[in-house]
C-alpha cells in the first residue's frame, strides 16, 4: 500500500477558486503522479459564491461530480442544465466533445465539490449526462456503489472498467471491499479520519492498493467519508 498525504497534494489558489490536485492537472506537473490506472484526475475544488468555471470543452473523458456542501450549476452543449447538491452525483460523458460550463449556484455561499476524470476505455463513444442522488443513509456504514460500467444497482453509468463506491463511517463501523486479482484500488478519504488496512488516514489522504487478491478494510473512523476506486 502506497500513502499518499493531502499536504502533498498540487494546490492552485486563483482567489475565486481554491483546487487541490490528487494528480497533475494544468500548471501542476508531477511525473510520479500522473493518475492511476485509468482514474485521472481527483480535484476538490471550493468555488467562491457566484463564480465558475465559463464554457468550455471536453472530449474522450468521463467526468464524474460530487458534492460536498453547496450547490454546483451545471450547463452542456447536450441541452443539460441542473443544480446538484450534497448527495448528487453528476456523469457526463465527454466522447466525441462536449462544451459545458459549472458555477457556483449561490450567491453568498462556497461551493465545495469533486471533480474525478476516469479515462473511458474507448474514444469516440456518443456524450451523454446522468445525474442520481444517494442519500447519507445508503453510505453510512456500507460501501454504497455509485458510479460503474454497467449502472447496476442505481450507480451512474461510466464508460470503463471501473466501480466506484461511496462510504459514510464514524466509530466502530468497519466496511471491507474485496479487490480481484489483477486489478487495483483507490482510496480517497473526503473528510474525516479512518484507517485504512492499519494505516491512519486523514481528509485529503489517499492510498494506492494492488496486488492478488487485496482486501480494503476501513475502520476506526471519525466522522469520514471516503470514496473507493475498484480499477482494472
Amino acid at each position: 500500500m502506497d500513502i499518499r498525504r493531502a499536504n502533498e497534494r498540487g494546490h492552485a489558489d486563483h482567489g475565486w477558486l481554491n483546487s487541490f490536485h490528487s494528480f497533475s492537472f494544468a500548471d501542476y506537473y508531477d511525473p510520479a503522479h500522473m493518475g492511476f490506472g485509468s482514474l485521472r484526475v481527483i480535484n476538490e475544488d471550493r468555488v467562491q459564491p457566484g463564480k465558475g468555471f465559463g464554457t468550455h470543452g471536453h472530449r474522450d473523458m468521463e467526468i464524474v461530480s460530487y458534492v460536498l456542501e453547496g450547490a454546483l450549476a451545471h450547463k452542456d452543449s447536450m441541452g443539460n442544465g441542473s443544480v446538484i447538491r450534497p448527495g448528487d452525483v453528476q456523469r457526463m460523458t465527454a466522447g466525441t466533445g462536449v462544451q459545458h460550463s459549472e458555477f457556483n449556484a449561490s450567491d453568498k455561499e462556497p461551493v465545495h465539490f469533486l471533480q474525478i476524470w476516469i479515462e473511458p476505455s474507448a474514444r469516440g463513444v456518443k456524450p451523454g449526462y446522468e445525474e442520481k442522488h444517494f442519500d447519507a443513509a445508503s453510505k453510512r456504514g456500507a460501501l454504497r456503489l455509485i458510479a460503474s460500467n454497467d449502472g447496476r444497482e442505481g450507480s451512474v453509468l461510466i464508460h470503463q472498467d471501473a466501480s466506484l463506491y461511496a462510504t459514510i463511517l464514524d466509530g466502530a463501523d468497519t466496511v471491507e471491499h474485496k479487490v480481484a486479482a489483477g486489478r487495483r484500488a483507490y482510496v480517497h478519504v473526503i473528510r474525516g479520519d479512518v484507517t485504512v488496512n492499519g494505516q491512519p488516514l486523514s481528509a485529503g489522504d489517499a492510498a494506492k492498493l494492488g496486488g492478488n487478491d487485496t482486501t480494503v478494510r476501513l475502520d476506526n473512523a471519525r466522522q469520514a467519508e471516503v470514496l473507493v476506486f475498484d480499477l482494472a
